[in-house]
């Protein structure tokens, strides 16, 4: 019997307002250099595969953002700012990333309808997040922090681990007194959340919004509207 429910954050509940483009456009007519497009397709890659994915065990919370900042410093560097580098990498940290734009943030319409229904339901919820700080602040603010029973974030220094590592999701089954069977997982990330769900033995539900991931697992949905459906059927198979 499914008694917890546990999401993703970033693409499952939430997303960022304004893409990365329009504010580097905006900076960079500001400053007074081009953005060439090959260079940006590179530098792009190169800045999330950095500014992301760091093993939470190897940084401390200030570490990690030293090393967001300094990617980000590289990045504009890559794309061939001469002058002026590090006010734009502030500039640019301001209007982009989670760690210094958390206003951007913006939930999913389908966000609050469901997380009302779980919770009306008898549900225990939690947020199982890959994410550089702790998230509570950020929760609170969207208004959405009272919905869950545990907040957990992968660079947490209670935590430090990241999916799919079982070791978070275990972290939050404990703290929720419960077993991996009477759990689901809902994330967008198939490696992430459905391998890491599925190694800790936990029911996952892959959400693809864009359809962009179709046929890749047997429970998938657009939507979180789906979920109650979904959640009064009969454990299936995974």
């Amino acid at each position: 019997m499914v008694k917890a429910v546990f999401f993703d954050f970033y693409k499952t509940l939430c997303v960022w307002g304004q893409p990365l483009k329009p504010s580097l456009q905006k900076i960079a007519e500001r400053y007074g250099f081009e953005i060439d497009g090959e260079r940006y397709t590179i530098a792009r890659q190169n800045l999330y595969a950095d500014a992301s994915g760091s093993d939470p065990a190897e940084h401390t919370l200030f570490g990690t953002m030293q090393k967001i900042i300094e990617s980000y410093y590289d990045f504009i560097k890559e794309l061939g700012a001469k002058e002026h580098i590090e006010q734009i990498t502030w500039e640019l940290l301001q209007s982009e990333h989670s760690l210094f734009a958390a206003s951007a943030a913006t939930l999913y319409d389908d966000a609050l309808p469901t997380l009302q229904h779980l919770r009306d339901s008898g549900f225990k919820l939690a947020i199982v997040s890959n994410w550089d700080t702790p998230l509570d602040p950020l929760t609170e603010r969207l208004g959405i922090a009272d919905y869950f029973d545990i907040i957990v974030a992968s660079h947490d220094a209670r935590v430090l681990s990241a999916k799919p590592d079982s070791h978070i999701f275990n972290y939050t089954l404990a703290a929720l007194e419960i077993s991996a069977g009477e759990a689901v997982h809902i994330g967008d990330t198939y490696e992430a959340d459905i391998i890491g769900a599925k190694n800790a033995g936990i029911r996952p539900i892959l959400i693809d919004r864009d359809s962009t991931q179709t046929g890749r697992w047997h429970e998938t949905i657009q939507s979180l509207s789906e979920l109650p459906e979904l959640l009064s059927e009969s454990t299936k198979k995974w």
